[in-house]
């Protein structure tokens, strides 16, 4: 498809366009939130005056990962093997965070009380094992928040093109997310802080995309079915754009109905002491 081609799809379905674009948007915020935790995990090990310096050429790398995969994202809607290894890959997301959930869920169960906030263990990396001897501890932290950076850029680009193979759609939703990356992320902090559920949440809509991504093989093999022509049409966007929203807002909406789910603990006790009063 050309770009001509491309901007005339968008301006024949500018509400599934837009569908798009905002999704891209929250699961670019989404992703960053848990970049930029891991990021400040990385750094606490250093000096107070050293550790913003890291997240700056963290941040740095960020745009500069996420550019150099947008023009990647071109390269993964034309080799149609490469969106099944990049379904497959969020879907071992999506699997990698549920079993932690249910280990940590297990561990509370019995007693184990488990630290709040996940350490990383930088010795053990062989990047940084091989780099700190003659770049030092802030470099060598460095190289290791870029090697983070480029791994999280490699998630975004996954995620993007399952949403659509429309490239102008892509680049135009992921550059703005990329732009609003650092507010958007704060936000969305607070929001998961209020609303805990939107974590899994988020990882539900990765697994969805995973699964959209490794229905690539179905259509490559069988292209001329019916099922298979849906898949491949900007309705099937459209579909996937409308069930990840839900995802988000459908538990929101219950949660401040009916307080399923459940909000956090500290929040909910600060709404009935205001109710008390």
């Amino acid at each position: 498809m050309q770009i001509a081609e491309m901007f005339q799809q968008i301006l024949d379905n500018p509400i599934p366009a837009l569908l798009i674009v905002g999704n891209l948007i929250i699961i670019e915020s989404l992703l960053s939130v848990d970049n930029a935790a891991v990021l400040a995990t990385m750094v606490m090990d250093l000096p107070k005056e050293q550790r913003n310096k890291a997240l700056k050429y963290g941040i740095i790398g960020a745009y500069v990962f996420r550019g150099i995969c947008l023009l990647f994202a071109s390269l993964l809607i034309k080799v149609w093997w490469l969106k099944p290894v990049g379904g497959l890959y969020l879907l071992y997301l999506t699997y990698d965070y549920f079993k932690k959930r249910a280990e940590k869920s297990k561990a509370e169960k019995a007693g184990i009380v488990e630290q709040e906030a996940e350490e990383i263990d930088k010795s053990s990396n062989w990047l940084y094992k091989a780099t700190i001897g003659w770049m030092g501890q802030f470099w060598a932290t460095v190289a290791l928040v870029e090697l983070m950076d480029l791994a999280f850029s490699i998630d975004n680009v996954f995620a993007a093109v399952a949403f659509s193979d429309n490239i102008v759609l892509i680049w135009t939703g992921v550059f703005i997310g990329i732009l609003a990356m650092r507010f958007v992320a704060q936000g969305f902090v607070r929001l998961m802080e209020k609303y805990p559920f939107l974590e899994t949440a988020a990882f539900l809509v990765i697994g969805v995309l995973g699964i959209k991504l490794m229905l690539a093989i179905y259509e490559h093999f069988y292209p001329e079915t019916a099922a298979a022509q849906f898949l491949e049409s900007h309705q099937a966007d459209w579909a996937t754009s409308i069930i990840t929203v839900s995802i988000f807002l459908i538990p929101i909406i219950t949660s401040l109905l009916f307080n399923y789910p459940k909000k956090h603990k500290v929040e909910a006790e600060a709404e009935a002491e205001a109710e008390a009063k």
